[in-house]
C-alpha cells in the first residue's frame, strides 16, 4: 500500500521532468528568437528576453519576414511539401492494395525488392538522381521534389499493407462475390478503413518533405524558388552566424508542421473513436 502511494506521485513527477526535458530546446529557440545576438551570446546565459512585451519585441521576426522575404519560402516549402504528401497518401495506399490483395506474376519479388529501396541511405542514390533530372530538364524547379513522392514509397506501401491485412478477408470475398472489381473493392472496402493511417502518412511525409535540405540545394539555385531550409542557410555563412534571425525563422519554419499535425491529429482520433462503436 505504501509502494502503491508512493508510485502515485513518483510517476506523474517523473512524466513532467521527461516532457519539459523534450520540450526545452523548442522553449529555448522561442525566448531566444526575441533576443539580439549579442544577448544569446553574454555570459552568464540569460534566459528571460529583455524586450518580451516591450517595444521591439518582434524586432527579429519583422526582419526576417520583410528583408528576407520568408514569407515566400514558407509558401514554397507548404506548395512542395503538401504535393509531396498527397501522392504518398494517393500511391501508397493503391500498390498496398495490390501488394496484400491482388496475386499477380512476381508480386513477392517485386514488393522485396521496394523493401529494400529502405535500406539504401537517399545520399548513394543522389548523383543518379541528379543526373536524371537534369537529362528531364527539371532543374530549378519544384518537379524533382514532388513528382518522386507519386512513385510507390517503400514506407508508406509497407505501412498501408499491414493497415489492409487487418481487414477480414470476408469482406473481400464478399465483393467479389458480388461482382465488384478491383477498383470499386479498394474504394469502397478497404480505403475508408484507412483513415487514420492516410493522416499519419500524410504527417510524416509533409514533416519530411519540409525538412529535407540536401534535395532543394541540389535542384533549387532561384531565390524566389527557395524553400524553408534553403531560406534558413541564408542566416549562416563560413564565419559567422546571425543565431537572433535564424532562431525567429525557425520558429515560424516550425510552425506550419504544429499546424498540419493539430489538424491531422483530429481525424486520427475520430477515425479510432468510429472504429471503437463498428466493432
Amino acid at each position: 500500500m505504501v509502494k502503491s502511494k508512493h508510485t502515485r506521485y513518483i510517476i506523474p513527477l517523473l512524466v513532467v521532468i521527461v516532457t519539459f526535458i523534450s520540450i526545452f530546446p523548442f522553449i529555448w529557440m522561442v525566448m531566444n528568437s526575441f533576443m539580439t545576438d549579442e544577448q544569446i551570446y553574454a555570459f552568464p546565459p540569460r534566459f528571460w528576453p529583455e524586450k518580451l512585451f516591450k517595444k521591439g519585441m518582434w524586432d527579429n521576426y519583422t526582419t526576417v519576414l520583410n528583408s528576407y522575404n520568408f514569407l515566400r519560402y514558407i509558401w514554397n516549402s507548404i506548395v512542395v511539401a503538401g504535393l509531396a504528401s498527397v501522392g504518398q497518401i494517393i500511391v501508397c495506399p493503391m500498390a498496398a492494395f495490390a501488394f496484400a490483395k491482388m496475386k499477380f506474376f512476381g508480386s513477392k519479388l517485386w514488393f522485396s525488392m521496394l523493401l529494400m529501396t529502405l535500406m539504401i541511405p537517399h545520399q548513394v542514390t543522389i548523383i543518379p538522381e541528379y543526373y536524371l533530372m537534369m537529362k528531364l530538364g527539371w532543374l530549378d524547379s519544384y518537379l524533382p521534389l514532388i513528382i518522386p513522392s507519386f512513385l510507390a514509397g517503400a514506407f508508406g506501401t509497407f505501412f498501408f499493407i499491414s493497415v489492409f491485412e487487418a481487414v477480414p478477408e470476408a469482406l473481400f470475398d464478399a465483393a467479389i462475390i458480388d461482382g465488384a472489381n478491383a477498383w470499386k473493392i479498394y474504394k469502397d472496402v478497404y480505403f475508408p478503413e484507412a483513415t487514420a493511417p492516410l493522416a499519419t502518412l500524410f504527417i510524416i511525409a509533409f514533416m519530411n518533405n519540409w525538412n529535407d535540405l540536401l534535395r532543394p540545394m541540389l535542384y533549387i539555385s532561384k531565390p524566389a524558388l527557395y524553400t524553408v531550409t534553403l531560406g534558413l542557410t541564408q542566416f549562416q555563412s563560413a564565419y559567422s552566424s546571425e543565431w537572433s534571425l535564424l532562431l525567429a525563422g525557425s520558429v515560424l519554419s516550425v510552425l506550419p508542421l504544429i499546424i498540419v499535425y493539430i489538424f491531422c491529429q483530429r481525424y486520427i482520433i475520430e477515425s479510432s473513436l468510429s472504429s471503437g462503436v463498428k466493432g
